[in-house]
């Protein structure tokens, strides 16, 4: 057995270690978003209601789309300070923040009008206005649907380290490289160590 020859299954190794890596990278990552999550998630709920049904008939009772957005923004405030310093934290601050916080607001609106658009469903098209319904709706299954908005956008779009080629450990770069996509890179080593024999 030649040194060439025996070169060729230690890419497979390599990938494996990669494959463990960037997997615990991500669960890592995932965790400290849905903890950040719920606390946006308890802010949100705990805005909403004081605005709608304090003390029985809130003080926005007969506008609960605004109460939402207002109870969406004091959220999202917290939840980029939570994502930024903490959930990717580990990634270096942007060279344009003005672009990260624009991005981070557009990305924002996107997902209040996919929670919004689950209030104003059972609000206006199902004729549901109980505080069960609204929480249902628009706090519990909107919020769900945009915190999985949020977290592929969030990776994809806002928080992204220029710097990141695919050979990194937690490769979640904006361009795909690195994603979990090791075939690509197995077959570039492959071909280099066919290249090699």
């Amino acid at each position: 057995m030649t040194n060439t020859e025996s070169a060729g299954p230690r890419p497979a190794r390599e990938s494996w270690s990669t494959r463990l890596w960037e997997g615990l990278g991500r669960l890592r990552r995932g965790g400290a978003f849905l903890v950040v999550g719920l606390l946006g998630f308890a802010i949100d709920a705990g805005t909403y209601n004081l605005l709608v049904f304090f003390g029985g008939r809130g003080p926005m009772f007969e506008q609960p789309l605004m109460a939402k957005i207002i109870a969406i923004v004091v959220a999202t405030v917290g939840t980029y300070i939570g994502n930024r310093f903490w959930t990717y934290g580990d990634r270096p601050p942007p060279q344009n923040r003005m672009r990260q916080y624009v991005l981070y607001a557009v990305l924002n609106v996107v997902a209040i009008g996919l929670q919004l658009s689950c209030l104003a469903f059972s609000r206006y098209v199902l004729d549901l206005a109980t505080p069960l319904a609204d929480n249902i709706s628009g706090t519990l299954i909107g919020q769900a649907v945009a915190v999985v908005f949020r977290y592929w956008a969030y990776g994809r779009f806002v928080f992204v380290d220029e710097g990141r080629t695919a050979t990194d450990p937690d490769g979640d770069d904006a361009s795909g490289a690195g994603r979990g996509d090791i075939s690509g890179t197995e077959g570039d080593n492959d071909s280099k160590v066919g290249q090699r024999r």
